[in-house]
C-alpha cells in the first residue's frame, strides 16, 4: 500500500487504477451524495473513464504531494471513503482545498475530523501551504461543524450557478484557515 498519511485509526493512500469499484460504491449511496448531487449516483463509466484517470494524473501533476486519497481503517483495513488536499487546477500550490467523502458506515466516528486534522498538519508543516479552504452547502451542518472544530473560519456564503438540489437555495459556504491561524491553535510542545 502506497501510504500517504497515517493517523491513530486511519491510513490514507493514493488511489490506483484498480480502485474504480471503491469509488463507484461510495458514489452510489444517495445519502453520501445528498449535498453533492441531491442523491444522484455518479455513473460508473464516468468514474472509470473520467474521475479515476484524473485522480491518477493529478498525482503526477503535483508530484504526489496533493490529490484525492483513499481512506482505510487501520483495524481491519475497510475502505471508508476519501480525503482530498489539492490546489485549484491552475491555482497556487500554497492555497489548497480540504475535503472528504465517507461511507455511511463511517459517519459519526470522528474519522472526518481525524483525517482532516492530519491533513492540515501535513499541509502546514510539510507542504509549505499558506492557506487551506473547504466548501459545502450551507445546510450541511455536519461538515460545517467539522470545519469549525478544525479552527476554520466561515468567510463567505455564495450562490453558484448550479443545477438546483434540495436546500441549494440557501447557498454554499466557504471556510478557511491560514498557517498562522492553525499554528496559534496547536498545543505547546
Amino acid at each position: 500500500m502506497d501510504t500517504y498519511l497515517e493517523t491513530s485509526r486511519l491510513i490514507l493512500r493514493r488511489f490506483t487504477a484498480d480502485d474504480a469499484d471503491l469509488l463507484i460504491e461510495l458514489d452510489s449511496d444517495p445519502a453520501v451524495m445528498r449535498y453533492l448531487t441531491g442523491g444522484e449516483p455518479t455513473p460508473p463509466e464516468t468514474i472509470r473513464r473520467q474521475y479515476l484517470p484524473n485522480i491518477l494524473a493529478n498525482y503526477e501533476k503535483w508530484g504526489g504531494d496533493f490529490g484525492l486519497m483513499a481512506a482505510h481503517e487501520k483495524d481491519g483495513g475497510a475502505f471508508i471513503g476519501w480525503f482530498i488536499l489539492r490546489p485549484k487546477a491552475d491555482g497556487p500550490l500554497d492555497e489548497v482545498e480540504l475535503g472528504y467523502r465517507l461511507r455511511q458506515a463511517a459517519w459519526g466516528k470522528g474519522y472526518a475530523t481525524e483525517g482532516s486534522r492530519a491533513l492540515l498538519r501535513k499541509a502546514f508543516t510539510e507542504l509549505g501551504v499558506r492557506m487551506v479552504w473547504a466548501e459545502t452547502m450551507f445546510v450541511n451542518a455536519g461538515s460545517r461543524n467539522i470545519m469549525e472544530k478544525l479552527g476554520m473560519k466561515h468567510v463567505d456564503t455564495y450562490f453558484p450557478d448550479l443545477a438546483p438540489i434540495k436546500d441549494s437555495e440557501h447557498g454554499e459556504v466557504r471556510y478557511e484557515i491560514t498557517a498562522e491561524q492553525w499554528a496559534s491553535c496547536q498545543p505547546a510542545q
